[in-house]
């Protein structure tokens, strides 16, 4: 009897150590975006434990980061159903019909606003600090119209919220809220602020945003500067080179950053080459070096031959 009861107890212990490598793989492979890989792990551990709430979540996700609204939707009002207390599955589910609805025709939208204004406001009032609930209700009660409920202080009233949870989020919120209300001035100082506190990059990257927003290159150019003195990413190469090329100021300056970029390429940089290709043979239209311009947007359109962008550039450079 306490053989059967040892082997039993270790077979047990084999079945939950199996499981767990496998859930750690699956997670493993979403870390890394490879999506597909880990849905069909997760699918496979779904099908021992159908009420394995967490497999099901990932199974969500997943269906989110893929732009499967529907299936996304579906997923995550049944774990609504499991648990109705769970702020993040309230946040999950709402933000999924948010995203569904942006597509959708502005009648048929209209029909999901209810839903989705219940089940992020119930998010947030379940957890007193979910920040991505209140981030997510200042962008809505911004870009709503107020016909439907839009209100620039009930946007604010989140970014409080925001403020005392972290008070970065809370000035780039209230920049956020700002910025689209038309207040520029407002809004840099918000994000001024957020650098002032926090410095990450992505505040000195709203800053720049803001700037190339209101015709303020140089300050824009002068601003994504700083951050890399302080964070060397290269992408911020990129991004000086492309308010250059957009802008016709400071060429030199945006062709040695574009260059430095492409030589230091990564798929983390988050922009193709093709595009910093592209933005060389902007700057050397800009230069009126037909030579060089055409040979740069060929090469862009050789990387990418449906760069519509790319095509449209070549035909101005084509009338130089």
């Amino acid at each position: 009897m306490i053989v059967y009861f040892i082997y039993f107890i270790a077979l047990v212990f084999f079945i939950n150590f199996t499981f767990s490598q496998e859930i750690n793989e699956g997670i493993r492979l979403f870390d890394e975006n490879k999506f597909e890989q880990a849905e069909v792990i997760f699918k496979k551990l779904l099908e021992k434990n159908e009420k394995d709430l967490k497999v099901k979540e990932y199974l969500g996700d997943i269906a989110a980061y893929q732009k499967k609204w529907d299936k996304a939707i579906r997923i995550y009002k049944d774990l609504l159903e499991a648990d109705d207390k769970s702020a993040e599955y309230h946040y999950k589910y709402g933000g999924a019909l948010g995203l569904k609805a942006q597509k959708l025709s502005k009648i048929k939208a209209l029909g999901y606003l209810g839903d989705i204004k219940y089940h992020l406001n119930k998010a947030a009032e379940l957890d007193k600090n979910h920040i991505d609930v209140r981030w997510a209700l200042v962008e809505l009660y911004v870009v709503l119209p107020g016909i439907v409920g839009g209100s620039e202080k009930k946007a604010l009233m989140y970014a409080n919220q925001l403020q005392k949870i972290s008070d970065v989020d809370g000035y780039l919120a209230k920049g956020y809220v700002a910025e689209y209300n038309d207040k520029p001035e407002l809004a840099e100082k918000h994000y001024r602020k957020a650098i002032e506190i926090g410095g990450s990059i992505h505040t000195y990257e709203k800053l720049s945003e803001l700037y190339e927003k209101n015709n303020k290159p140089s300050e824009a150019i002068s601003n994504y500067e700083t951050a890399h003195k302080l964070y060397n990413r290269n992408h911020l190469n990129y991004q000086v080179g492309k308010v250059c090329a957009q802008y016709n100021i400071q060429l030199d300056k945006g062709l040695k950053c574009l260059n430095i970029y492409i030589e230091n390429h990564s798929a983390k940089d988050g922009v193709s080459k093709s595009w910093a290709y592209f933005r060389i043979a902007q700057i050397y239209r800009h230069k009126n070096d037909k030579k060089n311009a055409y040979n740069w947007i060929n090469k862009a359109l050789i990387e990418k031959p449906d760069f519509k962008e790319a095509k449209a550039e070549k035909q101005q450079i084509l009338k130089m």
